[in-house]
């Protein structure tokens, strides 16, 4: 933030003599510019304020001078209080006395007394000199009022200084944009990340903030495209963006792309987490081998996830795969399940009477119609082969 550019500024612009100074304090004032240009500012301060001074014009003179001067002393305390009563001696002619409301202004706002540099920059607002930036008078404005969390007035501020300033820059689309979001003026905030993207196209927040209003907005392909782009152009974009883009892929109907982002992420091999959702997202792409082997992994970690893979094995027809893991089983409540799987592995397998054992403990366990059915089927299987 350039608060102090106009400060600086002032500090190493030569004061001009004014003719309206009495012979004495044009003197004393030469001797103080003198002191300040020599690096010698506390000397520069005591001179000018033990001058004996009667004349109101020279005082408020002086007393801009010392606002000046003890700002560069690092007193701003005592230049606030001086340059105050510089302009409300009324004695300064209308440079002057805009020059001195300028720097009080800006003084102000470095320490954080938004209220009062308000006051000064507004009433500077209402007759911009030609010769004068008006977008820095503006975005100073915008500053101050942001603190204030006085969103409107930052965008009321920010649209003059986008008609003084037709480049685009950070610092006021920054001020911009948060002003939108802090009013949920959500479409409004799509352009201003758009444009700031374009200016510092590797600063991942810009794109974390698009994509997040583009969810908010019910705009989930959007976000798709926004978060895809910034990472095929090497954006750093966390693990949790990495997730994001791949549950979004999962909503929109691409699954396949899901578990892809998600087998990128770091730790991807070892955290059970990632490892069931790849193995579901690889199973609802249908990518059957992927999905086992990824629920394989995720068994290692933790024995539960042996049903999944036991089921997907059954169905891709890998049987005997399947009864093994079925047989190193123990889940409470799901044992009958468990028997019927084996059923259905064995009866693949053409092993009639191992098929018919486990439809048996199936239906002592929990009799229903499918254990019914399947021992039915199986005794009928056998007497039609004796």
């Amino acid at each position: 933030m350039k608060k102090l550019a106009f400060i600086m500024a002032m500090l190493f612009a030569p004061v001009a003599l004014s003719a309206q100074l009495s012979q004495y304090t044009a003197g004393k004032v030469q001797q103080a510019q003198k002191l300040q240009l020599e690096d010698k500012v506390t000397a520069a301060i005591t001179l000018l304020r033990e001058m004996d001074i009667s004349r109101a014009y020279d005082k408020a003179f002086v007393n801009r001078m010392l606002g000046v001067y003890y700002w560069q002393d690092g007193k701003p305390a005592l230049s606030i209080q001086r340059l105050t009563q510089a302009i409300e001696s009324g004695q300064l002619d209308d440079e002057y006395l805009r020059s001195t409301q300028r720097m009080l202004a800006d003084i102000l706002l470095s320490q954080a007394q938004y209220q009062k540099a308000l006051s000064y920059y507004y009433q500077l607002s209402k007759s911009i000199p030609a010769t004068e930036k008006a977008d820095e008078l503006w975005l100073r404005i915008a500053q101050a009022n942001y603190q204030l969390e006085e969103w409107r007035s930052v965008l009321s501020a920010i649209q003059q200084y986008e008609r003084a300033h037709k480049q685009k820059e950070v610092q006021p689309l920054s001020l911009k944009l948060g002003a939108q979001l802090q009013l949920q003026q959500y479409k409004s905030a799509l352009p201003t990340l758009s444009s700031l993207i374009t200016l510092e196209p590797q600063k991942v927040v810009w794109w974390r903030q698009l994509a997040g209003i583009e969810m908010r907005l019910e705009r989930r392909k959007q976000a798709i495209e926004t978060l895809a782009l910034a990472r095929r152009q090497g954006v750093a974009l966390s693990q949790q963006d990495l997730k994001t883009l791949g549950q979004l892929y999962a909503q929109e109907g691409i699954p396949e792309k899901a578990a892809r982002v998600f087998a990128s992420l770091d730790n991807s091999d070892s955290n059970l987490d990632l490892l069931i959702s790849q193995a579901t997202y690889w199973q609802m792409a249908k990518e059957w081998d992927q999905a086992i082997e990824t629920w394989r992994k995720a068994v290692e970690l933790d024995t539960q996830y042996r049903w999944q893979l036991s089921t997907l094995l059954l169905q891709e027809g890998h049987y005997q795969l399947a009864l093994n893991e079925l047989d190193k089983l123990q889940i409470k409540g799901k044992q009958a399940d468990i028997e019927l799987a084996k059923v259905r592995a064995y009866y693949k397998l053409q092993n009639l009477e191992q098929a018919i054992v486990h439809a048996k403990k199936a239906d002592n366990l929990q009799s229903t119609k499918a254990s019914k059915s399947w021992i039915k089927y199986l005794n009928q299987l056998r007497d039609m082969e004796s």
